[in-house]
């Protein structure tokens, strides 16, 4: 049966919309296929490499081979970083993220002395840089990874509190939540049913983009000593061992080259929920 003009029209308006959509899904795929590929690894390493992380695997600060494909360092290790600094990114974000939403939504919904002394206390923390300020509190508490994921806790915990206190502001003065508070909606329920489900967008985005960062932020305490400790097999820690092999330059580059993919990684699916919750944002094929 032949096709309507409007048919026709659509048809060709999907199929020329089609392209567009590929090239705007390309992030999106290529940071899901990287993430995945990193997470399927540290799920299954045990199953397909024949070496333990933190015993010798042969001859020590061997080039790259067909035996080690990137090469063996001082402990002969393979690269299993990943089971560490993933781990410590989901902890750090899951535990931030929540400190800071509650704070935030708290803050931004009493107002006055509440919304003032959350607020400070976020502004001090925020007054220092990160890195500066997670180095002071791991040197505090002494290295390892557990005392990094409290250090970058604190750090990032005011990012997500200020985040969503911003986005309670613009959400409580809407229609629907004057018409809750008329209808006598308890307080509680006003914040957690009609306000905080609107915040959660720009969350979600600046939580996915900074899992790199935080990646990247505990590596670098561990290549100064303040994070994991040798024979660790994780990321900063292996490159602060290549650092002191200048000539053996296979050991730094494996755990290099997995911090920028995974930090290019969840910079591409970030920026893609981005498109997905702000249609505005997306940019012209």
């Amino acid at each position: 049966m032949a096709l309507s003009i409007s048919q026709i029209f659509v048809e060709r308006r999907r199929r020329l919309r089609l392209p567009r959509f590929r090239r705007r899904s390309l992030p999106l795929i290529l940071g899901c296929v990287i993430v995945g590929a990193f997470v399927l690894a540290a799920l299954t390493i045990d199953l397909w490499t024949p070496y333990d992380p933190v015993a010798l695997a042969g001859r020590r600060l061997q080039p790259p081979s067909l035996d080690h494909w990137l090469g063996t360092d001082a402990l002969g290790r393979t690269l299993y970083g990943t089971r560490y600094s993933l781990p410590i990114a989901a902890l750090v974000l899951s535990v931030g993220v929540t400190i800071g939403v509650l704070f935030g939504a708290v803050a931004g919904f009493l107002g006055g002395a509440v919304d003032a002394a959350i607020m400070r206390l976020a502004d001090i923390t925020l007054s220092f840089p990160p890195i500066l300020l997670a180095m002071a509190i791991a040197a505090s508490l002494g290295p390892g990874l557990f005392h990094t994921a409290i250090a970058l806790i604190i750090v990032w915990w005011p990012i997500y509190a200020r985040l969503m206190r911003a986005q309670v502001l613009n959400v409580k003065v809407l229609e629907h939540v004057d018409a809750a508070v008329t209808s006598g909606t308890p307080p509680l329920r006003i914040l957690v049913k009609h306000i905080v489900p609107l915040c959660w967008a720009p969350i979600l985005v600046n939580a996915s983009i900074d899992v790199g960062q935080v990646v990247l932020l505990a590596s670098g305490l561990s290549f100064i000593g303040l994070g994991a400790q040798p024979p660790t097999p994780e990321w900063g820690q292996m490159i602060a061992e290549g650092a002191a092999s200048f000539y053996q330059w296979w050991i730094a580059l494996g755990p290099g080259l997995a911090i920028l993919l995974i930090s290019l990684a969840f910079n591409f699916l970030g920026d893609s929920v981005n498109d997905l919750f702000d249609p505005r944002s997306r940019r012209p094929a």
